[in-house]
């Protein structure tokens, strides 16, 4: 059955605006693609920025306006596109009504890095469902084939934030389980909503011992209630003070250290805690800058990276996990209506998990 009329979303209209429920039409699915009625979406950081991306900067990397809100997203199928012609490339489209999670990152499936299954370094990646074209903080969004995840019962509503925060988390997890042997240490700074994630993969996923680093003392009850072994404040004006924390509590520092915050004071506190042959994996976008030279700065031999997004195998694995139980999502659900106040929220970080639209 198609859908048409008319539809609420919460959009940005024009570059510079702040977004605000709009009406617009039912989209169509293409070839290669399927309707889906939207169950959950989740909300991130990264939308607050968007509405500050000015034109000249959105047009160079693929962005149209106006566009949805909403790159977190699971919802159940309910129209299919026509048949892609010539592409045996893409998986059997679901029945309509198989409940699914729509992986967030934009990937080409062709180019080098997708073909090697390291999508989330698509260069045509940029522009995507909640990120310059229509997301999910709508009823309805029209998703590709080939990034949807079958739910086989799990809760729509938790598997939303499992599509970006919980990728991502496990994405940056999955580089460092090389250097965690027994009787090692990972710290993830900043437990917030990925740090939470990061946490539980890190106790499913490794032996190693988990510090939780965050300056909110409620952050550290939920990172103990998630599984964190240690947690220690922070990391606050003098980044000396955590790295000195974590070398006493990992006799000389830590095999690995993630950081979902990303200033200068976590990045410096983060590469100071590193020890010889670990690894130091920058997430958070907060803008920071290690303030150091490379030799003497960056510890001994050493992995340093950084990266956004995840792959389409990231999500599949997270599902997983959620699906067996052995992770969880803390969630703080709003109706579409509520979705300023879930912003607000957000941005106040007064959320103890991750918001959820259910539009």
């Amino acid at each position: 059955m198609t859908r048409t009329g008319d539809m609420p979303a919460y959009r940005i209209t024009a570059w510079l605006q702040s977004p605000h429920l709009v009406d617009t039409q039912v989209p169509k699915p293409g070839p290669g693609e399927v309707l889906v009625a939207v169950a959950a979406s989740g909300l991130c950081h990264s939308d607050l920025t968007m509405c500050q991306i000015p034109g000249e900067i959105g047009e160079l990397i693929g962005w149209r306006m106006p566009f949805t809100l909403g790159h977190e997203i699971a919802g159940t199928v309910v129209e299919a596109g026509p048949d892609a012609p010539d592409a045996p490339d893409v998986p059997d489209v679901p029945d309509v009504g198989t409940a699914v999670a729509l992986v967030s990152p934009t990937s080409c499936g062709r180019c080098a890095y997708c073909l090697a299954g390291r999508d989330s370094a698509c260069p045509n990646g940029l522009a995507g469902r909640g990120y310059g074209r229509d997301g999910g903080l709508a009823p309805y969004v029209v998703a590709p084939v080939r990034g949807l995840i079958p739910l086989n019962g799990l809760d729509p509503v938790a598997a939303a934030p499992l599509t970006d925060a919980g990728a991502t988390s496990y994405h940056a997890v999955r580089r460092v389980l090389p250097v965690l042997e027994p009787g090692s240490t990972a710290v993830v700074l900043g437990a917030g909503g990925l740090g939470g994630f990061a946490i539980q993969h890190l106790k499913a996923c490794s032996p190693a011992r988990v510090v939780a680093v965050d300056v909110s003392p409620a952050r550290l009850v939920t990172a103990a209630e998630l599984g964190a072994d240690e947690t220690v404040p922070g990391v606050g004006d003098d980044p000396g003070m955590t790295t000195g924390a974590i070398k006493e509590l990992t006799g000389g520092g830590a095999a690995a250290v993630l950081d979902f915050v990303g200033t200068d004071a976590t990045i410096a506190a983060g590469i100071g805690a590193v020890r010889p042959c670990g690894a130091f994996g920058l997430v958070g976008s907060a803008g920071g800058r290690l303030r150091a030279g490379w030799y003497g700065g960056l510890p001994r031999e050493a992995e340093v990276f950084t990266f956004q997004g995840s792959t389409i195998a990231d999500a599949h694995a997270v599902i997983a996990l959620a699906a067996a139980g052995r992770i969880r999502s803390l969630v703080e659900v709003f109706t579409l209506d509520q979705v300023a106040d879930a912003y607000r929220a957000l941005d106040e970080a007064t959320l103890r998990g991750r918001a959820v639209v259910t539009p």
